[in-house]
């Protein structure tokens, strides 16, 4: 039996099995096995080489745009940057990776036009894996869908799920120390409701059999399975739904009934069309709130407060990470310290050190050594 028939029986065993407190250690070895025979498959499949996708990542974030063919990325990619993407009206039009860069608030924003996912994407269809790979190193996943189409979503969502994406989430508060004896002890917080037997069950799968595990919050099987396999990318997503413009007003309630089944509020969706450039400005907000970018303006000798060209920055950014992307090493080797007036100032010209956390629109002066 081959690992594809194998990873098969376990889901649709998996999917016979009643969850309850006395099946939850049995889920969790099940599904352990699957995570470990899915993994072992596209290692398999990755050894056997394929071109895939190679995108330099520039500007002060990535955003990837993701749908299915002929929905409109390239389209919107073109209405958003200075990208020149093929357009055609029929499927598979865009046959590389294309990069466009959207200056909105001062940042530079790489958008990233990628092929058209097609079903079972995640497990190599259609050049599906070197897709999806891209799509793991940007920092915000925008879907875009027809307006037609709201279904789209789920199997979009499920390709990439598949492909260790885990949209609009954190985490589980999983640690776990090895040690060379003692077991398996686990540590867990009130409010966690697995079995320690499950947990200890799930983490032997994985090859466990000494360490000292702490879990909090009431974490799932899943989620205590992707905290121990330590790959999973977790980004935030927006939902736009492209092609407004060609339904009448009286079908507007029926597409936003559709959005609330599939788990989308439809006051966070963002309409637009892509082709007539309509809703775009909204879309450009939406992406700049969910980057959570910060803009700081520096404060240079001789020169006065630079308003035109701010430094802008990663959310939680401190003054060592300005420091650093202003001249590296080097230039935070010569740090004394910094004045700062802002939100994140008690007062203006707050003297400041490395590791003052910066807000946005935050006037910055950094005084260095000679």
């Amino acid at each position: 039996m081959g690992l594809e028939d194998e990873i098969d029986e376990l889901r649709e065993e998996i999917q016979s099995t009643p969850y309850n407190k006395s099946t939850e250690a049995h889920i969790g070895r099940l599904k352990s096995k699957l995570a470990e025979k899915k993994e072992k498959l596209e290692n398999q499949s990755s050894a056997g080489g394929g071109t895939g996708y190679s995108v330099e990542k520039s500007g002060d974030a990535t955003v990837a745009l993701v749908g299915f063919p002929s929905v409109g990325k390239s389209t919107l990619i073109n209405a958003l940057t200075n990208a020149q993407s093929d357009v055609g009206d029929y499927e598979f039009t865009t046959l590389n990776v294309n990069p466009g860069m959207l200056k909105h608030r001062g940042a530079n924003i790489q958008i990233l036009d990628v092929p058209g996912l097609i079903e079972g994407a995640a497990s190599g269809r259609g050049g599906g894996r070197e897709v999806l790979s891209v799509v793991r190193t940007a920092d915000l996943v925008v879907f875009v869908l027809s307006v037609f189409e709201i279904d789209q979503y789920d199997r979009l969502a499920h390709e990439l799920y598949e492909n260790k994406v885990r949209l609009d989430t954190t985490p589980a508060s999983v640690s776990i120390t090895k040690d060379h004896t003692g077991g398996l002890r686990v540590t867990t917080s009130d409010d966690v409701t697995m079995e320690n037997e499950t947990i200890k069950d799930v983490l032997r799968e994985h090859g466990y059999v000494n360490a000292e595990v702490t879990v909090r919050g009431d974490v799932s099987i899943d989620e205590l399975i992707d905290s121990i396999m330590d790959n999973r990318v977790y980004l935030p997503s927006i939902v736009s739904v492209n092609k407004a413009d060609l339904i009448d007003e009286e079908y507007l309630p029926t597409v936003k009934d559709d959005l609330r089944t599939h788990d989308i509020d439809p006051e966070e969706a963002i309409f637009i069309s892509a082709e007539e450039e309509l809703g775009l400005d909204g879309l450009k907000e939406r992406i700049w709130e969910k980057l959570g970018l910060i803009r700081v303006y520096m404060d240079k000798p001789g020169r006065g407060v630079d308003y035109e060209e701010p430094l802008v920055l990663p959310p939680a950014s401190t003054i060592e990470d300005a420091c650093l992307d202003i001249g590296g090493d080097e230039f935070l080797d010569r740090f004394r310290f910094a004045r700062v007036s802002g939100d994140s100032a008690k007062h203006n010209d707050q003297q400041v050190g490395k590791t003052h956390e910066l807000a946005d629109e935050d006037v910055l002066r950094i005084i260095v050594r000679k």
